[in-house]
This record gives structure tokens, sequence and C-alpha cells, in this order.
């Protein structure tokens, strides 16, 4: 029997180029699924490898300035989302960071949630957002807490649409059994680390790679290393570039925006990769482990189950974890991360990061696909 598969992602933009759209990327390498969003904009993109596909998507589509961020009509989300009509596929996958986990199903219909966060502006973020924005504040603030409660309830009821999860770590299975109370099975996104040369000699500087936005935490990367005066690359684009061209003192090169050629042969040549951003998995550590390059990164998250620290894991290390994101934390790790640094053999950083490979991946999605279905139609015969 030959299934329809359908497969559900937020957003499709240029702009839109992380970890859950890797993960839209692979599955569809390996599975022959109708793709649907709220807005699509990349199957006009020549440089895109969905160009020219044929992509479902909902009103938002038409909204002006959708293309530049989907997320300034979140209020309208979850209804756009349910408007999709999926009816006619057998088995529907979600890549849900937000709401694409909230399409309307049947009870005939498996529906697989890859998940890779719950809606983090109404749960971890709230305050954060609440507290940065001008929509916190006033009667706009009372609205905007209303919102977000609303879209809480939403979230949460919408779960109940899903047969069954998996989350891209151990971190996000956490929560989402705190939120939804659902068990999910943890498969790790693919990395592309055969991308990533391997390079056992390194030389003198630190680098991070990132978009420079604030949750990034790269200023407090950059403050830390005006203190310590060791050399820094800093590669990325954002709205924090002025900023910290601003803040940087000599020692601290912000080279901005790189084509993958110069990116991969820093992450490659760099002493260490530093990071101090909170993610659900976050996909740069891994990269620069698969170059032989060891990791200083905020232990929090995604990190604590890709970065090995060199204090606690004797001949198998792959970098050094902080507790706080504070420059404090950040001068004391690179310290320690000097007088460690012999410790660490580049080929136990490349086989670590191996194991993100996404033919792991492959292998594990695919398996527990047809673990799914077969326990579905069990349940249902």
């Amino acid at each position: 029997m030959t299934l329809n598969y359908a497969l559900v992602h937020e957003w499709l933009t240029p702009k839109a180029t992380g970890g859950s759209e890797l993960v839209v990327r692979e599955i569809l390498k390996h599975i022959d699924a109708d793709l649907y969003a709220l807005i699509d904009f990349e199957s006009v993109n020549p440089d895109s490898y969905l160009y020219q596909r044929k992509i479902g998507t909902t009103f938002l589509q038409h909204f002006p300035f959708a293309q530049s961020g989907v997320q300034k009509y979140l209020p309208f989300l979850p209804l756009a989302i349910e408007q999709l009509d999926l009816r006619h596929y057998d088995v529907i996958l979600s890549s849900s960071h937000a709401v694409a986990k909230g399409v309307l199903t049947t009870p005939q219909q498996l529906h697989v949630c890859y998940c890779h966060a719950p809606m983090r502006y109404v749960w971890d973020l709230t305050f954060d957002y609440l507290n940065s924005s001008r929509l916190g504040r006033g009667v706009p603030g009372v609205l905007t807490r209303y919102l977000l409660h609303q879209l809480r309830q939403w979230d949460v009821l919408s779960a109940n649409r899903v047969d069954y999860f998996i989350a891209n770590s151990k971190n996000t299975a956490r929560r989402i059994w705190r939120y939804y109370r659902r068990p999910a099975e943890v498969i790790y996104p693919p990395v592309e680390v055969d991308r990533f040369p391997f390079q056992a000699q390194k030389q003198d500087f630190y680098v991070t790679v990132s978009r420079l936005v604030s949750y990034k935490k790269i200023a407090l990367i950059v403050r830390a290393f005006n203190q310590l005066g060791l050399p820094l690359i800093v590669i990325g684009s954002g709205s924090e570039l002025s900023q910290l061209q601003q803040l940087a003192k000599s020692n601290v090169q912000i080279l901005g925006w790189q084509p993958d050629a110069v990116v991969e042969q820093y992450m490659a040549q760099a002493k260490a990769f530093v990071y101090a951003a909170y993610e659900d998995f976050g996909i740069a550590p891994v990269e620069a482990q698969a170059c032989g390059t060891p990791v200083i990164a905020y232990g929090a998250g995604g990190t604590l189950e890709t970065v090995r620290d060199l204090r606690h894991h004797q001949n198998q290390g792959t970098g050094i974890l902080f507790p706080q994101q504070t420059e404090v934390a950040i001068v004391e790790a690179v310290k320690i991360f000097e007088q460690h640094q012999k410790k660490i053999e580049p080929e136990i950083l490349r086989t670590h990061a191996l194991s993100f490979h996404p033919k792991v991946f492959q292998q594990r999605y695919l398996a527990f696909l047809e673990h799914a279905y077969q326990e579905f139609q069990t349940k249902n015969s």
C-alpha cells in the first residue's frame, strides 16, 4: 500500500535557514511528501532546493510584509494553520516550533510531529518578550498578556492533535512533557558534518559564528574577549552588527556575513568555538566539533547534550561549559580552556560530531515512522 504524505512547516523564506529547515530538507530527501507552510517565498527563489516546487500556503501569504516576518501576525497564526485542508493524506508530518503541529486531522490520519521547541514566546520567553517590548507595557501590555494567554491555551489544545511527538533534544522533550504532558522520542536533527573540513592543527584565535541578534549573546562574548585581550573572529549578520563593531576592541574582528567557504575555513582553523546562546539543540557547536575544533559554550539546553566538558570526561572531552550567560563566566571558561586544551584530541571531536550525521537522523526518523504507523494501525483496527 502506497501512503500519501503531507509535510507541514511554519514558514519558508530565504531568511529562514536554521536547524528546522534542515530537518524539512532531510525529510523530503527520503519521503515523497507534499509540502505546506503558512507562507512560502522559497519556491520562487532560484537558489533554493525548493525552487519551482508546488507548496500549499495560507491566507497569510498575501498579507503585507509577510515575507520579512510573518511572526508580526502572531494572533492569526493558529487560525491560518487550521485552514490547510489535508483530509486526503494518510500521514501528516509536521516540523513545528510554533503552530505547524496545529493542523486539523481526522481520526484515520496519523500525525507525527518533529518538535524543535514548544512555542517559546508564549512559554519560556514570555517575560523576556514582555519586558523587552513596548507592547508589554500599559494598556497594550494588558492586551499582549491576554493574547499570550489565549495562545498558550491553543498551544496545549493543538498538542492533542498529534499522535506521536519527536523532540530534537532531551531538553525539548522535557519541555514537551512540562507544557503538554506528552512523551516524546528524542531524535537529534541532522547536522551537515561532511561539509566541515577536519583540521588537527589549529591557529591562535577564537571564533564565533552566529546571527547577530540579542538572544545569541554575542555582545557578551565580545565584552569578555575585550577583557581577555585574546584574538576573536566574529562572523555573521543581524541587527546588532553596528553595535558590535563599535563595542569591539582591536583584538576582536567583526567580519559580518561571510560565504560558506570562509566560515568553514575559520571554523576549522580556530583554537576554539565560543557559544553563549541558550538553544533547544544548537547546530553550530556540532559543526565546530566536526572540524576538530573544541567548543566553549553556555552549559544549558542542547549544549549539555552535544558538548562534553573536558573536566568531567577523561580523554573524551570536547570543550568547556560555563554556568551563566555573563562576561565573568565566559572569561573564566576561556582561562580554564587555556589550561586544559592540551588534553584535547581533535579526532575524538570529529568522531563525536559524526553521531549527529544526517544518515543517523534518516535511520532513526524512518524507523520511528514505521513503528508509529504500525502501532497506529493496530490501535485503529
